[in-house]
């Protein structure tokens, strides 16, 4: 599947991995990246998607630091690499790329019109915020880190969200998840999963973390939740 140009909203433009179901018609899915950029991780994840019937696009968030960025979670210095790209992202300018993928996404040939996001890390941090500051009709959330900072727009998420907490996340101690909970409990928008036994990136094919049972059940839910909320 090709990669394509996605026009940013104060000017310039940044690419997007998109791939298309057989059909070539369905609804949108925006797939929010990791902190290793664009990768085979996020591309099979897209792939994914499109086989479930969905127009899917997952943008590049760090081109505005490093364009074009794919790298693994193999080796340290790719870490170092992937913490210096998430400690340089800023996070309203990536909000900004993520409405304009939307828009970009609604109107590609093919897509019904309805769209709704899905991310991961980072990403499932910006999918959380796609529910409280965009039109997206429906968002997904896996393992996001940071939320817990984020809880004040929660009056705002209109739409459904899907949240995927790892119990025993590295990146989201006890305290933040319990936060989260309470913070967004009685918010009918919102339903929410955790995972015991599984840390952060349980559902990254191939990881350090990777636990088959969670990801399959976390990934079943979410393909739930896109047929119901994206029909």
């Amino acid at each position: 599947m090709p990669d394509i140009k996605i026009a940013a909203r104060d000017g310039g433009s940044f690419t997007g991995y998109l791939a298309k179901p057989s059909s070539g018609r369905g609804p949108g899915v925006l797939v929010i990246q990791e902190i290793f950029g664009v990768n085979a991780v996020m591309r099979e994840i897209t792939d994914g998607m499109a086989k479930q019937g969905y127009v899917a696009l997952c943008p590049d968030l760090f081109w505005r630091q490093e364009p074009g960025i794919q790298i693994t979670d193999k080796t340290e210095a790719e870490w170092q690499l992937a913490f210096k790209l998430f400690n340089g992202f800023d996070v309203d300018k990536g909000i900004d790329d993520l409405k304009a993928t939307l828009d970009h996404l609604r109107k590609t040939d093919g897509c019904t019109g309805k769209a709704g996001t899905m991310g991961y890390c980072l990403g499932g941090k910006l999918a959380y915020i796609m529910a409280t500051r965009s039109s997206a009709d429906c968002n997904v959330s896996y393992y996001g880190v940071g939320i817990e900072g984020l809880l004040g727009e929660s009056a705002k998420i209109g739409k459904p969200l899907l949240m995927h907490i790892a119990a025993q996340d590295k990146f989201v101690p006890p305290e933040a998840q319990k936060k989260i909970k309470d913070g967004l409990a009685g918010n009918d928008h919102v339903s929410m999963h955790v995972y015991p036994g599984v840390d952060h990136a349980f559902a990254r094919v191939g990881g350090e973390h990777w636990n088959a049972p969670a990801a399959i059940l976390a990934n079943q839910r979410t393909a739930e939740f896109f047929r119901k909320n994206l029909a």
